[in-house]
């Protein structure tokens, strides 16, 4: 197939690039490399995807929340199958930049859904988030449960593009599958998220920011899991049968947990750093951030039935080959 993967150059778009072209697809990647974080670091995915996939892979320096540029980079450019991964990431940079979310996750979601549409594409697969459950009691959360009340305008931002999508599957027929990513971490890693932070202030022997003084706990998902899932979903696009759909459409638009079925406590998870690291952490315990919530833990039934996905890297094993990685990117003995 050829497949066009938006946030190519980001943590799972560059790892989902690298699996497709592994099992002979072909990947247009496009992505607008935005100083969010390091540039450098996403420079180095395409690299690394590009040494193995050679003329598989064709990457396009683009900003899919502008849909004129957007139109222009992908003209005469032909694919079967979208997933769009690309998208304005982080709870807590939602409260310092508002607009970019609203450019890149509500315009360029749209822009999107119009690409899909106007191209006639077998099938789009989005990333949303478990954010959109907010502070959700109810543990696991279930894809059938009310996400009314998002925490943060991040979160906010992936429940409208799941509104989105239902009204483009009922409207065009389009068909979707939206995925709740639960807590993705991994080798190349996002510098924004717990596993970066606290590796590299434990090694450099500077406190580490503990939120909600240590209540916390999160279902850390190993990227190569997430991989294998989008693969099984994409492979799978939900059909245009009037039958209910996980999420509750009728139309062809299917909704998906996609995380390790546990919740970790953060303090164990701490603890599994700084063995991997080989030095203890000095904790800076702080009160709960703005958007924050004290845990997440996802129900994965549903893409178990439909896709057989089972998580199969556990946090004693993930974080370690994280903490492996941190260290040899950045020539740390």
């Amino acid at each position: 197939m050829n497949i066009l993967v938006t946030g190519a150059a980001g943590f799972i778009g560059a790892a989902l690039a690298e699996a497709l072209v592994a099992r002979g697809d072909r990947v247009i990647g496009i992505d607008n490399l935005n100083p969010y974080y390091a540039v450098s670091l996403k420079r180095d995915r395409l690299a690394r995807v590009a040494a193995t996939a050679g003329e598989a892979f064709r990457f396009i320096e683009c900003d899919f929340g502008d849909h004129e540029a957007l139109a222009r980079a992908l003209d005469g450019h032909g694919f079967d199958r979208i997933v769009h991964l690309g998208a304005q990431p982080g709870v807590r940079y939602s409260l310092e930049n508002p607009r970019a979310y609203a450019h890149s996750n509500i315009s360029g979601h749209l822009n999107m859904l119009e690409l899909g549409r106007e191209r006639g594409v077998d099938h789009l697969v989005y990333a949303s988030s478990s954010s959109v459950y907010g502070g959700n009691e109810k543990v696991p959360f279930a894809v059938e449960d009310r996400v009314d009340h998002p925490y943060s305008l991040y979160a906010a931002t992936k429940k409208a593009d799941e509104l989105m999508s239902e009204s483009y599957a009922h409207l065009y027929r389009l068909p979707q599958t939206g995925l709740r990513f639960f807590t993705v971490y991994g080798p190349w890693g996002r510098p924004d998220m717990m596993p970066w932070i606290f590796t590299q202030k434990i090694l450099k022997g500077e406190p580490i920011p503990v939120f909600n003084n240590g209540e916390m706990s999160r279902d850390f998902t190993y990227v190569d899991d997430i991989v294998r899932g989008i693969v099984a979903c994409l492979d799978g696009p939900p059909g245009d049968d009037g039958a209910t759909k996980p999420g509750g459409s009728v139309a062809p638009h299917a909704l998906y947990n996609i995380g390790n079925n546990r919740s970790e406590e953060l303090m164990r998870v701490i603890g599994i750093i700084e063995a991997a690291c080989g030095r203890k952490a000095q904790i800076e315990l702080l009160p709960m951030q703005k958007g924050d919530v004290p845990r997440t833990f996802a129900d994965i039934d549903a893409i178990a039935r439909d896709h057989g996905f089972q998580p199969e890297t556990s946090a004693d094993e993930g974080f370690p080959r994280f903490v492996s990685w941190f260290k040899t990117y950045h020539g740390i003995d």
